[in-house]
């Protein structure tokens, strides 16, 4: 399947039926997620939908189902550019199954830092391995009929202060690390559509950044498609439009109201052409999505395919690292485990398949570890089960033993008018649950009041966690127990549980009834609200003191002593890895319980086997007490069955770190500039500055630089265990014409058949304090029996040698003797070959 090819005469006339007006119009979206149209004008509409990991749909939450495909950290894992460019293929006909025939994705920025909100729906520290993989998902998803939207251009490497921070970058970390895989992506497969970023860089938002768009995306790289705001990432009137920001998303239009831009045309701050060329990118997409000729936008369906079911669960296990394997206590063969007992622990019920914010889908289904070990396994092995630690980010709603005005179960909920909740509600509404969530719908009350009558079944020092859009605070018997007297700092991870909440301890008698009242009203003030500023929302959580305090981990160690074999599940929930929120800590949640979980098991059972399900690095200060490690990252809705497959040895694992493990946070390379440094505004706002120090040594190129900085990662860029093993011999380097050959030989030296990533890196001999030691230029992934010898071949350019000299604005290959590294990861180097290479300059 492939897209109409434009016809520009068409293009032309359209554009010429339409007055200035109406082409102002069409350069921000009709809606939430489509564009605008004029079916009297032969304009169509077409409907975007996210996201990275499966087409959600029009329904933010609890939508029609979609398929859940594993995230982008795992797909990095793989190194495997086919499984890429199957899930995009797949993902397109998930995209139509929702009406859509553009999807809001690839995510394609750089893991800057392990504490990175949104590092899951990326794929690497590497720009080169993220770059490929994003290219081929791409073709992938246009080749079956869908746009792609490779997004944030650029450098959005933090949630902290996402709308407002402002980011200093040289403008060679630019070139080389951050601009780098959008730069391979778009040269290699033409998305047709790039989504900017939230951010701000050296002192200009990227949605009106003139070098990002015009110079180099534009001009220098010659793309040409359609440019669209990431949701609420418009920033200005004319500035984005004479950037080249042709769509603001989502609608209705908050800086683009056609009597603003009439305003701007006539001053002079913006031309009619402009106007034109903007316009113009909108119906040129149109128009190779065939919407002229096809503009029907279907109902949103689920479909279930069983191709995409096999697709999920074989790549989610490719993904799968292996990070340890002490004694070889994996696989865990049925034959071995006959009659035994198996302790599940932790996350064993919880499938953690996906990050929270656009990335989220309702999935069609998501197997848990247990179900996926259970039926592996069989009846041949006895399980157990405990959870082992309290893990939740925010207090289960409070909806138990609560009574709203007319006596009834749940709550009463008054809008008001103005900020203060006076006299009579503009609208009153009864709700199971003390929360309100606008989901932009575009309403705006001044307050909202929530009551409700509780009579508790236990007395106890009871919890509550509360928190609200705008300045909220929560009486009980007309006495404030608390009060929130900022803003949320992010309405994305509000909406999506992603808020940590305090909680505040308040004394109940059992039986006697108390009157609890939240009272919040909508935010005054833009700073880091975006498409929810001026709505009201809040949620109201409570857990039992006895709920809260019960002692899990002794439960766990009990489980694991009687059992001879431990799995302990860990890892993060949606709302502890989402967007719109940074990571809290280096490690586990909550409060490290999930760390005292692991040591006390191990402690416990010698044959302790951890299990991880995060998108990014996190803390193992239990490595060296556990047998076992393998990292799952977010494996999709299969996820049970992807981690049984690698943990019994159905499937050998082959995944590889597409990120470094450091040992600690401290030791990352960002550490210290990141999120940044805040500062107090003339507007009463607090701003955010964040300065890219660590340059172009991002990821395992700073930890490369000396022993001392490799001895600060735990599990290197590349890393991963096997079953089997394999040897690499008789390498070879030749360059021919500006492209370098490398083979090598791989030979599978044991005992199950399994796949080896060949990394080919590449630096100057004499290596030089401004640049890497080395870099990534090349990879193979190859299959191979217990016995079988293969031979790798990876070629690469020249030019991919070059680095960025900002004084003469090129790129530039020095002349000289480089040497080509190959091996198992960026540390685990098996063989070296020197090339001699004559230096090249050239244009960005």
């Amino acid at each position: 399947m492939s897209f109409k090819d434009v016809d520009p005469a068409q293009i032309e006339s359209v554009l010429s039926k339409l007055t200035l007006e109406e082409k102002i119009t069409l350069l921000a979206g009709k809606n939430f997620w489509e564009t605008q149209d004029y079916p009297e004008k032969g304009v169509p509409s077409v409907k975007t939908s996210d996201g990275p990991n499966g087409a959600r749909g029009a329904t933010f939450k609890d939508g029609v189902t979609a398929a859940c495909f594993p995230a982008s950290s795992l797909l990095a894992a793989t190194w495997d550019v086919e499984a890429a460019k199957n899930i995009g293929n797949a993902l397109a006909d998930e995209a139509r199954s929702k009406g859509a025939r553009i999807l809001l994705a690839p995510t394609v920025c750089i893991h800057r830092h392990p504490l990175g909100g949104r590092n899951f729906e990326s794929f690497s520290e590497d720009p080169f391995l993220a770059g490929k993989l994003a290219g081929q998902y791409i073709h992938g998803l246009q080749d079956n009929g869908v746009a792609a939207t490779i997004k944030h251009f650029a450098a959005n490497e933090q949630e902290t202060c996402r709308f407002t921070v402002n980011e200093h970058i040289t403008e060679r970390a630019l070139r080389e690390i951050y601009l780098k895989p959008f730069e391979i992506a778009i040269k290699e497969a033409n998305p047709l559509a790039v989504m900017t970023a939230y951010n701000i860089i050296n002192g200009t938002h990227a949605d009106s950044n003139n070098f990002l768009l015009q110079d180099v995306l534009r001009g220098q790289w010659g793309w040409k498609g359609l440019v669209m705001s990431d949701w609420g990432g418009t920033n200005s009137t004319a500035d984005s439009l004479n950037a080249g920001l042709d769509l603001e998303m989502p609608g209705p239009t908050r800086w683009r109201k056609v009597d603003e831009v009439l305003k701007a045309v006539k001053s002079g701050a913006v031309s009619e052409n402009t106007i034109d060329d903007r316009a113009r990118n909108v119906l040129e997409l149109l128009a190779k999505l065939n919407c002229f000729e096809d503009p029907t936008i279907p109902d949103e369906t689920a479909i279930n395919r069983p191709e995409h079911q096999k697709l999920i669960r074989s790549v989610g296990s490719q993904g799968l690292v292996l990070l340890k394997n002490e004694g070889q206590v994996l696989p865990l063969k049925r034959e071995k485990l006959a009659k035994k007992k198996v302790a599940l622990l932790g996350f064993a019920r919880e499938a953690l398949i996906h990050g929270g914010g656009s990335a989220s889908v309702n999935a069609h289904y998501r197997v848990t570890p247990e179900e996926g070990l259970r039926a592996a396994l069989g009846d041949t092995v006895e399980f157990e089960y405990a959870k082992g630690a309290h893990t939740f980010r925010q207090l289960p709603l409070m909806s138990d033993n609560v009574v709203n005005r007319e006596n009834q179960p749940g709550w009463t909920l008054d809008f008001f008018d103005d900020e203060e909740p006076k006299g009579e509600p503009g609208s009153s509404t009864s709700s199971e649950q003390p929360t309100y969530i606008p989901l932009f719908v575009k309403e705006s009350w001044g307050s909202l009041c929530a009551r409700a009558r509780f009579t508790p079944t236990q007395s106890g020092k009871h919890y509550f966690g509360m928190s609200g859009l705008g300045r909220s605070k929560l009486l009980i018997d007309g006495e404030v127990v608390y009060e929130q007297e900022l803003n949320c700092p992010d309405s994305m991870g509000f909406l999506l549980g992603g808020v940590e909440e305090p909680e505040i301890q308040y004394s109940f008698e059992a039986g006697k009834t108390y009157a609890v009242e939240v009272v919040t009203v909508k935010p005054t003030s833009k700073g880091g609200l975006a498409m929810l500023d001026g709505f009201i929302g809040f949620r109201l959580g409570f857990m039992t003191e006895e709920d809260h305090n019960r002692d899990l981990l002794s439960e766990a160690v009990e489980v694991a002593k009687r059992s001879d074999v431990a799995i302990v599940f860990t890892g993060h929930t949606p709302n502890w890895e989402t967007e719109g929120q940074d990571q809290v800590s280096f490690n586990l949640p909550s409060n490290d319980s999930q760390d005292r979980l692991v040591s006390a098991v191990g402690a416990a059972n010698p044959n302790t086997v951890v299990v991880n399900c995060t998108g990014v690095a996190v803390a193992m200060p239990w490595l060296d007490e556990v047998k076992a490690v393998v990292q799952a990252w977010f494996p999709g809705q299969e996820a049970g069955n992807a981690i049984a497959d690698v943990l019994t040895g159905a499937v050998n694992p082959a995944g590889r770190l597409p990120v470094s493990f450091p040992r600690a946070i401290e030791y990352a390379p960002a550490h210290g500039n990141f999120p940044g440094e805040f500062s107090d505004g003339e507007d009463g706002r607090r701003n955010l500055e964040v300065t890219y120090k660590e340059g172009v040594f991002v990821g395992y190129r700073h930890y490369d630089l000396s022993d001392e900085n490799r001895a600060k990662v735990l599990f290197p860029f590349g890393y991963g265990l096997s079953y089997t093993s394999f040897t690499h011999t008789n390498h070879k380097a030749s360059v021919t014409d500006g492209t370098v050959e490398v083979t090598v030989d791989i030979t599978n030296t044991g005992p199950y058949a399994g796949a080896e990533v060949v990394q080919v890196y590449a630096g100057a001999k004499l290596a030089v304090p401004e640049n890497p030691v080395k870099e990534l230029v090349g990879f193979a992934k190859l299959q191979l029996e217990p016995g079988e010898t293969k031979t790798a071949t990876v070629t690469f350019s020249v030019r991919q040698l070059a680095h960025f000299d900002e004084g003469s604005s090129r790129w530039e290959v020095k002349s000289g003797d480089y040497e080509v590294s190959v091996g198992q990861s960026v540390r685990d180097i098996t063989g070296k070959v020197e090339i001699r290479v004559e230096g090249q300059s050239y244009e960005p």
